[in-house]
């Protein structure tokens, strides 16, 4: 019984982490249709803006939840304002654009803070399921992940601002006929898209080594999740998710952890080839 709740809890963390990794990416991508190649170094400059502040004494709940996004979200403001808004529906170019820009913040940072692994201590400590021990860090986060999906399901079917951003991605003809700015539109949900990047970072901080290249651990899970969940951002989040992650924890269990992520790509393939359209493309239809 304490084996099956021990597991229980990891393949929930595993979802955890997949739902906040990919959720920037799936705004950024799901509803601009911008591949950001960037998207990992958005990532761990949330990660080093969390630890910055938490070293300043801004205490780390803070520094993660609140200090992480903002900035990586005004970085999101100016890299759209620069770059990405002078490339919409030039995809190849915005993935030139987006990778030479990964480079660039990699060589920055790299230069910087050095090549060194920098990290905070987890928080708030541990609890026993019989001889099992499990940290109450690990619990928050599959909470945040649920608390992230209904924030994004509300903002996007319950707010003005979501409705208007939904309307202008489908037709910014019609919202600019309407009086709607789709320049500032773009530029308002690539930085919403990239702040909730930054936050996936700063949440990550405390449970895995912060290095100038960390990104490239988290990029092609992100990509793989919101590719392989279809069209519907939400739905197919979730759903890509909870499939991947649960492969991927089970695998590991049963043989290692570099076999779980063998396994987790094979299933992505496996999925693209029998569902070319993603998850939401065949089930879900009509979700948000």
């Amino acid at each position: 019984m304490d084996l099956a709740l021990i597991v229980s809890v990891q393949v929930l963390y595993a979802i955890a982490t997949l739902v906040i990794i990919s959720s920037g990416l799936a705004v950024i991508f799901g509803m601009m249709r911008v591949i950001n190649l960037a998207h990992g170094e958005f990532l761990m400059l949330g990660a080093y803006s969390a630890i910055f502040a938490t070293k300043a004494g801004v205490n780390l709940w803070i520094a993660m939840l609140v200090v992480a996004p903002v900035c990586v979200g005004l970085f999101g403001i100016v890299v759209e304002r620069l770059i990405i808004r002078h490339l919409y529906g030039r995809m190849v170019d915005t993935m030139l654009a987006t990778w030479g820009l990964s480079l660039l913040c990699v060589g920055l940072v790299t230069s910087l803070f050095g090549n060194t692994t920098s990290g905070v201590s987890t928080p708030e400590g541990s609890f026993t399921i019989g001889a099992y021990s499990v940290s109450f860090y690990t619990m928050a986060l599959i909470v945040i992940a649920v608390v992230l999906l209904l924030a994004i399901r509300w903002v996007l079917r319950s707010t003005d601002w979501g409705l208007i951003a939904r309307g202008t991605m489908q037709n910014p003809g019609m919202a600019d006929v309407l009086g709607i700015s789709p320049t500032r539109v773009y530029s308002i949900t690539f930085a919403v898209g990239a702040a909730l990047s930054g936050l996936a970072g700063g949440l990550l901080a405390p449970v895995s080594g912060v290095v100038p290249t960390m990104g490239a651990s988290f990029i092609a899970k992100a990509f793989i999740t919101v590719i392989g969940g279809g069209s519907a951002i939400l739905a197919g989040t979730a759903s890509a998710s909870a499939l991947f992650g649960l492969i991927n924890q089970l695998a590991t269990f049963i043989t290692t952890p570099v076999f779980g992520e063998v396994a987790l790509f094979i299933a992505a393939v496996v999925m693209l080839r029998m569902l070319p359209q993603g998850i939401t493309g065949r089930f879900f239809k009509g979700s948000l």
